[in-house]
């Protein structure tokens, strides 16, 4: 679902009574434990975390004129949606997450290349979150994400 904002609270306070506790939530738990250096504002008309063009000027190889993405969090229509660059993109840390997700969640993983998908809001693993935030520096995404771009 699209949502015209200027900020992540203008997207959430959007939101449908349903999600914005578990939206607030996210992205509290986002900011609060996001690698040091990212910073939050809106991309792709969703909430972002992103690597600021202060830190790596290039920005996004494809529209050079953001800043590197690595989070973003959504609401779509059935379900809220996770969106984490360093699962795509390195191999052990989706692996990782893949293996510890039944450990903090009922229901089955509903994961694309990068995108999680939770369908129950009410069963969205806050802890296991918390912990794959912790799981990637910015210094080694940008490492990551360059190494890709040389091997195209």
């Amino acid at each position: 679902m699209q949502y015209k904002a200027d900020s992540p609270e203008d997207y959430i306070s959007q939101l449908p009574e349903e999600r914005k506790a578990p939206m607030t939530k996210l992205h509290k738990l986002i900011k609060e434990h996001m690698p040091k250096g990212l910073e939050s504002g809106m991309g792709y008309n969703m909430p972002a975390y992103f690597v600021p063009k202060s830190i790596y000027p290039p920005g996004y190889h494809c529209k050079p004129f953001p800043p590197l993405p690595f989070i973003n969090i959504a609401s779509q229509k059935n379900f809220i949606a996770l969106y984490h660059s360093g699962l795509y993109a390195k191999k052990e840390l989706y692996d990782w997450f893949v293996a510890e997700y039944p450990k903090h969640a009922k229901y089955k993983l509903d994961m694309g290349k990068s995108c999680v998908r939770f369908k129950k809001v009410d069963d969205i693993p806050y802890d296991l979150i918390k912990e794959l935030l912790g799981k990637m520096t910015v210094e080694e995404w940008i490492t990551i994400y360059e190494t890709a771009l040389k091997n195209k």
